[in-house]
C-alpha cells in the first residue's frame, strides 16, 4: 500500500501545465512521468512554463505517486 509520506527527491522538467486547471505533468530524469497541482509549486507564482527544469519530491498521495514540492532548478 502507498503511504502518505515523501518517497524520494528527483530532478526533471515540466512537460505540460494547464493554468486554468492548475494541473501539470513533469518527466523525471529517469523517464518517469508524474502529475502535480499548482499548490505544489514552491514559489507563490502558481504557474510554470513547459520546459522548465525542476527539482521535486515524489510522494504517495491518494493511492498514486505525484510530484510535490516542485522547485525551479
Amino acid at each position: 500500500d502507498l503511504e502518505d509520506h515523501p518517497v524520494s527527491t528527483s530532478f526533471g522538467r515540466i512537460v505540460s501545465f494547464d493554468e486554468e486547471m492548475g494541473l501539470g505533468e513533469l518527466v523525471a530524469d529517469d523517464g518517469t512521468r508524474l502529475q502535480f497541482h499548482c499548490v505544489e509549486l514552491v514559489d507563490s507564482n502558481r504557474t510554470i512554463a513547459v520546459g522548465t527544469s525542476v527539482t521535486f519530491t515524489v510522494s504517495a498521495k491518494l493511492g498514486r505517486y505525484e510530484a510535490s514540492g516542485v522547485r525551479r532548478a
